[in-house]
């Protein structure tokens, strides 16, 4: 009886496991596995039933508490991803990148590398960035005689950028999970005004992975023009139009997005989730721009909402250089006050012309979709986690890694093994609800640095779009591959891109200030 007891919580962990493999729902798979060895615990006189009683307060707590406001970010950073879908920075960014790149050897795979990190700096959305540069440049890459291979590949690891560059849906989620677990651990080491990990932490400390990951990309397609020039020929240079007018015109809005978005952040002028509003606001502009609408004339239209982003984009500069919020006066407030019009006139104009064409409801309805999945998915692995606890599954987990050889190296390397063997089989949400609340707090007692641990977790869960047989990066790019291209060689041409994911890995892992300089260059 004690053995059973003791393995009783590995026994609900290995039946969420199996469950989830099964392709039950997520959220009712760990609510469902959770109560019914809850039952069990009571039958066994392990479980005290007033946890479960308490429950929907706490769950009411934990996400109507101040500290959680962070999830607030997570419906609007989704929302803008998808206005950004409609608004068709995508095509233009490969086009442009095309132009310049496309002379070179290799020069549409960097391309899609380059249009990969600059949608995942302003949207952060996998499927979107998959499914859209699939659409878009595989069929150019194969009738420019690129290897099928490299060419899905480059889209498939392109589009999972928005995993690791901020700002990142992932990085949200685990900032949230590990926030919670790291003042859980300090306050069993009798620390009761704790150090706080914020998102902002993990986004400055996940900046230079996810540059340094956009790099090994992009030396990757080098080296296979240089040793297989056949796998990626040049376009010649008299099909290009390098029209810099075109060019300026596709980066300039994303990079100014970006830069307001991420900038902001970085700058301690906004929370994530302030951030997150102004790249809703933004996306809104540039997609109400570039949509018509249902007008027979759209230029008016287009000018007053072209005005409203350069109040926008001026706005947030005069807060850059001015204390907006501690009040101005004069000429600075009425100069305030104006730029703050022609925003809020502009964003009214958008707003009408996304109506009227239908992006504005289809783009709602799927965020309301993301952003209820998520939560509902939060909801069942905090009752999962609750009773995991209460088994003794920490104390259980707790001794498992304390065992393991090479002290707190040999546990992390234990737990990322574990992230990247289960990343072949579940989702990123999925593993970062039920993994991260158990070893997390352990993991921190055992001194391991919280920003360090959450950036190399964020590259781990990155892999697992890519590692078949259910990688989702692979099933988006599948879904919209030509017959001619086999699943074969999407899993090929994925595998090189896995190596450099776990080289990657494996240098932070080694190197902890690559996650940990900026973070504490910028707020010590």
């Amino acid at each position: 009886m004690d053995f059973l007891l003791q393995i009783l919580p590995f026994l609900m962990f290995l039946a969420a496991i199996a469950a989830l493999l099964r392709g039950f729902p997520v959220a009712f798979t760990l609510a469902g596995v959770a109560i019914l060895f809850a039952l069990i615990g009571l039958a066994l006189d392990v479980f005290d039933p007033l946890h479960l009683r308490a429950f929907p307060q706490r769950i009411y707590g934990n996400i109507m508490e101040m500290d959680k406001a962070i999830l607030v970010a997570v419906p609007l950073f989704v929302f803008m991803g998808v206005m950004l879908e409609k608004s068709r920075v995508a095509e233009e960014l490969l086009e442009a990148m095309g132009a310049l790149f496309g002379s070179l050897r290799g020069g549409l795979g960097i391309s899609v590398v380059v249009v990969g990190a600059l949608l995942a700096a302003s949207t952060g959305i996998v499927g979107a960035t998959v499914v859209t540069m699939g659409l878009l440049a595989l069929p150019t890459m194969l009738r420019r005689g690129y290897d099928p291979a490299l060419a899905t590949g480059s889209i498939a690891a392109s589009g999972t950028l928005g995993q690791i560059v901020p700002p990142s849906i992932v990085l949200i989620l685990l900032g949230d999970q590990l926030s919670s677990a790291y003042a859980r651990a300090q306050r069993e080491q009798g620390i009761f005004a704790p150090d706080i990990l914020t998102v902002g932490d993990l986004f400055a400390g996940a900046l230079i992975p996810g540059l340094m990951l956009v790099g090994a990309y992009i030396l990757y397609q080098a080296f296979i023009a240089i040793t297989r020039p056949n796998a990626s020929p040049a376009i010649p240079k008299d099909e290009l139009n390098a029209d810099w007018g075109l060019i300026l015109r596709a980066l300039l809005p994303p990079l100014a997005l970006i830069v307001a978005v991420l900038g902001s952040i970085l700058a301690g002028l906004a929370t994530p989730t302030e951030a997150a509003g102004v790249g809703a606001l933004g996306a809104m502009l540039l997609a109400g721009f570039r949509n018509a609408g249902a007008s027979a004339n759209p230029l008016p239209g287009r000018v007053l909402t072209a005005l409203g982003a350069i109040g926008f984009i001026a706005l947030i500069a005069a807060a850059m250089l001015l204390n907006l919020r501690g009040g101005t006066e004069g000429a600075t407030r009425v100069f305030a006050l104006s730029l703050a019009a022609m925003a809020a006139l502009g964003t009214i104009v958008a707003v009408i012309r996304l109506y009227r064409s239908g992006v504005l409801d289809e783009v709602m309805v799927q965020t309301a979709r993301i952003s209820a999945m998520v939560f509902v998915i939060l909801i069942g692995a905090s009752l999962f986690a609750l009773v995991f606890r209460e088994l003794g599954g920490d104390t259980g987990v707790r001794q498992v890694l304390e065992a393991v050889p090479g002290g707190v190296f040999g546990a992390l390397a234990l737990v990322m093994l574990i992230m990247f063997i289960l990343g072949f089989f579940l989702d990123f949400i999925e593993i970062t609800f039920v993994v991260v609340p158990i070893v997390a707090p352990i993991l921190f007692l055992m001194g391991v640095d919280p920003i360090w641990l959450g950036v190399l977790m964020a590259l781990n869960l990155q892999t697992s779009f890519l590692t078949p047989p259910f990688g989702f990066s692979l099933f988006y790019l599948r879904g919209v591959a030509p017959p001619s291209v086999p699943t074969a060689a999407i899993y090929r041409g994925a595998i090189p891109f896995v190596i450099i994911q776990l080289i990657a890995i494996a240098a932070v892992a080694a190197l902890p200030w690559l996650a940990t300089a900026l973070p504490r260059a910028l707020y010590g």
